[in-house]
């Protein structure tokens, strides 16, 4: 039976606009069942409070487990390759932290490509490092630690939790651009650093506030300035970095990310719930308590910040010739 071209054409159109429908079903409903968002670090540090403070809200907002799985290794790559492998559907999502934008030029070879792999879903969050110093540095200020650095190449120490994180990669930015020499001491962790920043045997760390505030408070650690672009509400008193060393910057972030090609309409559902939960008044005392600033952002915007962090970061991995450990 030939059908009338009126009708054919109603038809078409009705069978075309199917799988739109049927998409956006599926992301009304999701989800449907838990939720894991993969930490690529081990419990206790600030990137899985993050996550457990975000998964416990969507819990709450959207109806299902939202469960916080962490799987240490190699710098956060076994975490985020299990995302990129995962499938597109939403139920896998990862807690994205500078260590994706710096792993991509610290190791020379992957098993993914983060920016092509992941999809940024959220941003979340920036906490500024201070420049702590062990209060047996004569200097109290930046200008007058650049000129004791000066005047001492090489004699001065400073610590990281280890080769290529964001620790290290702040303190050799502030090499590059204020022309000093340190010897960079990495360690096998945050603690075991600050502990020796503590007695002495280094001098100087890029340390983030919530790791730092206390020691700060008991001046058992002098706070020289902040690494973010403004000064920190934590710190007021403190000025930053760029206030003597115009362009400097540095952050440590964190946001959300999930499998490349997971639906659009699922990414927008979880980007807005997270933006509503980081303008919760609790979440944001409760950051706040921390140091840590709210990030909120687009999918999109959260994609351009994380491509101009990994140039940058390139740049200066590959200028201070960078190996991870």
């Amino acid at each position: 039976m030939k059908l009338p071209r009126r009708q054919f054409l109603h038809l078409a159109a009705g069978a075309a606009a199917l799988p739109f429908v049927s998409r956006f079903a599926w992301a009304q409903s999701y989800p449907t069942r838990p939720v894991r968002i993969i930490v690529g670090f081990t419990a206790g540090g600030v990137n899985d409070t993050l996550a457990r403070l975000i998964g416990q809200w969507l819990s709450e907002r959207l109806g299902q487990p939202f469960i916080i799985e962490n799987r240490p290794g190699a710098g956060g790559n076994v975490g985020t390759e299990a995302v990129g492998r995962a499938p597109a559907d939403g139920y896998t999502l990862l807690l994205i932290a500078p260590s994706n934008a710096i792993n991509a030029t610290l190791y020379d070879k992957l098993n993914y490509n983060f920016i092509r792999d992941i999809a940024p879903v959220s941003s979340i969050s920036l906490e500024p490092e201070v420049v702590v110093v062990n209060p047996s540095v004569p200097a109290k200020t930046v200008p007058e630690f650049i000129a004791y650095a000066k005047a001492n190449p090489s004699q001065l120490n400073f610590a990281s939790a280890g080769n290529g994180v964001a620790g290290h990669l702040a303190g050799e930015l502030f090499k590059m651009m204020t022309g000093i020499s340190m010897v960079h001491v990495p360690y096998r962790g945050g603690a075991p650093a600050v502990t020796d920043l503590l007695g002495g045997q280094v001098q100087v760390m890029f340390l983030v506030i919530s790791a730092s505030i206390e020691h700060i408070k008991a001046g058992k650690l002098r706070p020289l300035a902040v690494t973010s672009a403004a000064r920190s509400e934590a710190l007021p008193d403190v000025p930053t970095v760029g206030e003597f060393v115009p362009g400097y910057e540095s952050s440590v972030w964190f946001g959300v990310g999930a499998p490349k090609n997971t639906p659009a309409e699922i990414v927008d559902k979880l980007n807005k719930e997270i933006n509503t939960g980081l303008a919760d008044p609790a979440i944001k005392a409760r950051l706040d308590r921390l140091g840590i600033t709210v990030f909120a952002g687009s999918p999109a915007g959260f994609g351009k910040f994380i491509a101009e962090e990994t140039e940058k970061w390139g740049k200066v991995i590959r200028t201070a010739n960078i190996k991870p450990e």
